[in-house]
C-alpha cells in the first residue's frame, strides 16, 4: 500500500466468497460490507512475589467479529443455498477475500477471513408505500481469522 496523504474511499471494493467445492467463486457486487474487526483477549496475571502492584497482561484468544456484507437482491440463490447447505449439515469453509480499489481500481489492500461461514441471512423489507427503495438482501459470515495485507 502506497504511502499518500489522502485517505483511501470506502467506496471502492470487491468481495470475493472462496470457491465452492470446485465451482467458481462468487464475486459479489456488494453494496456494504461491515464488521472487519479482530480482538485478542488478555489474561491478568501476577506472582506474590512482583515488585510492583500491577498484573502482567498476557494475551490469549483471538476472537474474530462477524462479517455483514449486503447487496441489492439480483435473483442469484448462491448466498442462500450456501446458508441451505450449512444448515443442512454440509458445512462449506471458504476464504472470503474483502478488496480495497483506488480511484483507477485497482487493488490497494485486502483483508481475508479464513473459514468463513454463513451465521445468518436477511431478506429485503418489502414495503408498497416506499417508491425507490432497492430491494436488499444481507449476509452474516463468522470467521475462524482475519488477515490484512497490502498490494
Amino acid at each position: 500500500m502506497a504511502t499518500r496523504d489522502n485517505p483511501y474511499g470506502a467506496f471502492n471494493f470487491l468481495v470475493r466468497l472462496g470457491d465452492a467445492g470446485g465451482e467458481d467463486e462468487i464475486v459479489g457486487g456488494f453494496s456494504d460490507v461491515s464488521g472487519l474487526d479482530a480482538e485478542i483477549e488478555y489474561a491478568e496475571y501476577r506472582n506474590g512475589n512482583d515488585r510492583q502492584n500491577a498484573v502482567r497482561k498476557i494475551a490469549g484468544l483471538t476472537r474474530v467479529g462477524d462479517v455483514t456484507l449486503k447487496r441489492g437482491l439480483i435473483g442469484d440463490l448462491r448466498l442462500f443455498a450456501w446458508l441451505t447447505a450449512t444448515g443442512d449439515g454440509a458445512p462449506d469453509p471458504r476464504t472470503v477475500t474483502i478488496i480495497l480499489l483506488d480511484e483507477q481500481r485497482q487493488p490497494v489492500c485486502r483483508w481475508m477471513l479464513s473459514r468463513a461461514q454463513p451465521k445468518k441471512w436477511v431478506g429485503p423489507k418489502l414495503s408498497a408505500g416506499q417508491s425507490g427503495q432497492v430491494a436488499m438482501e444481507e449476509l452474516q459470515l463468522v470467521a475462524e481469522r482475519i488477515d490484512f495485507e497490502s498490494d
